[in-house]
């Protein structure tokens, strides 16, 4: 019998972002707290900015974003928000959203994998994504529930289950 498998991927839907953008610049176009302080969020390359004329406002943008972000589905891990920056006499925060398993995140994994998975299990990198593998679709399922139950500052997702 063939090994059964799945993928750990950290993707996020380029969609759901896009929506939760919009839905942030509707709610600070409209919310009085905004008014007049030239509160704006964006799109600006593959980066998101967001702008206010205090560091306070500009913050709060972020809030509004992240709490989008969430009632959509996106996982904030996959946020990289940097610090208020002045910028004339406006404050900016540039995000980026981050996808992929970079090596050292993903050998961390397979290293868990290992020492506290059942026996039998392979996990394998293969690019910015860890195929893992056994014969028995019951130590896959044990697996996904132990990395579950970790707590990592990247965003995983388990495809392919097969």
């Amino acid at each position: 019998m063939a090994d059964s498998s799945f993928d750990i991927v950290s993707k996020v839907e380029r969609q759901e972002v896009d929506n939760a953008l919009n839905q942030a610049a509707k709610e600070i176009s409209q919310r009085y707290d905004f008014k007049n302080v030239g509160a704006s969020i964006a799109w600006s390359g593959d980066k998101i900015l967001m702008q206010a004329n205090s560091e306070d406002r500009v913050n709060a943008i972020l809030d509004v974003f992240q709490s989008k972000l969430v009632k959509r589905g996106v996982s904030l891990k996959s946020l990289d928000a940097g610090e208020p920056q002045l910028s004339g006499k406006e404050y900016k925060i540039f995000a980026s959203i981050e996808e992929g398993i970079s090596q050292e995140n993903a050998k961390k994994v397979a290293k868990i994998i290992r020492d506290e998975g059942p026996k039998g299990v392979k996990a394998q990198v293969q690019g910015d994504e860890l195929r893992v593998s056994s014969k028995n679709r019951d130590d896959l399922q044990a697996v996904i529930a132990l990395l579950k139950g970790k707590d990592f500052d990247f965003a995983l997702q388990f495809v392919n289950y097969r």
